[in-house]
């Protein structure tokens, strides 16, 4: 079942970030096993690696190839004005409205700063742009990102690269309570497929990550891995995953009456 980010239809709820890999080849294959149609490159490492070693080349020809769409990042910025400015940026070379929006406050953990957060997104929205935020799981953080502007929200499992799972699956379940019909997508944190199944059966709408794919031993084969996983939780969500007992219920309940076997 397809569903849309801003109006633009996807069939695949996985997202996945194009750093860290091998080479370009690997790189090709790990999307095209993902089966991802969103993939995020950030601006500051494109400006810094110049030639780029043609992974950015790897980026552009896989996305033609499969009708995918490109997600320019903020990655490394640490103030609004500072978000803002590489946003445009982003726009110009791109030539796309979306742009994942990160700005950082904090060193160790990478967490986003909520005000600055909040300013940049409010400021792009007016500028045009569709913007992705990269926030922590924190309900009011959230819904001032919905004032803002913002129509999609990507909440972290955990902190960047950590590789840690869902660290406050409660906080999950409470955005996806409380904010009906936006699509969520847990962003950062992510380090087994279990973790993205588990996700999905929260009901998240999808999956970004990177690492996870790109530093594995075989990141092709994870990156289907990943696939098999987040449309395997998705369906569970959908189908109704039972909830859980404090005590042991019998799956076999017994009436009370004798019966004979043949």
């Amino acid at each position: 079942m397809t569903w849309t980010l801003y109006g633009r239809p996807l069939a695949s709820r996985f997202l996945l970030g194009t750093a860290g890999y091998p080479s370009p080849e690997v790189l090709r294959q790990s999307v095209i096993a993902s089966g991802a149609q969103v993939l995020t490159v950030g601006l500051k490492r494109t400006l810094a690696a110049a030639g780029d070693n043609g992974f950015v080349a790897a980026i552009r020809e896989t996305l033609k190839a499969t009708g995918g769409h490109l997600l320019p990042n903020t990655a490394g910025c640490r103030t609004a004005a500072e978000a803002v400015t590489l946003a445009h940026m982003a726009r110009e070379l791109y030539d796309t409205p979306w742009v994942k929006l990160e700005v950082v406050g904090d060193e160790h953990t990478l967490q986003p700063d909520p005000w600055e957060l909040v300013s940049a997104a409010a400021q792009l929205a007016r500028d045009g742009f569709q913007v992705f935020p990269y926030c922590t799981d924190d309900l009011v953080t959230c819904r001032r990102l919905l004032d803002a502007g913002c129509e999609v929200l990507m909440p972290w499992g955990a902190p960047i690269g950590s590789g840690q799972g869902l660290l406050n699956p409660f906080a999950l379940r409470v955005l996806r309570e409380r904010l009906p019909g936006v699509p969520l997508i847990v962003d950062a944190g992510i380090g087994a497929p279990s973790h993205a199944a588990a996700a999905m059966e929260l009901g998240m709408d999808g999956v970004l990550l990177n690492s996870a794919v790109a530093q594995a031993g075989d990141p092709v084969r994870m990156a289907a891995a990943f696939a098999q996983a987040i449309a395997g939780g998705r369906a569970g969500f959908e189908a109704g995953v039972m909830a859980p007992q404090d005590m042991a219920v019998p799956s076999t309940p017994v009436g009370g009456r004798p019966f004979v076997l043949p």
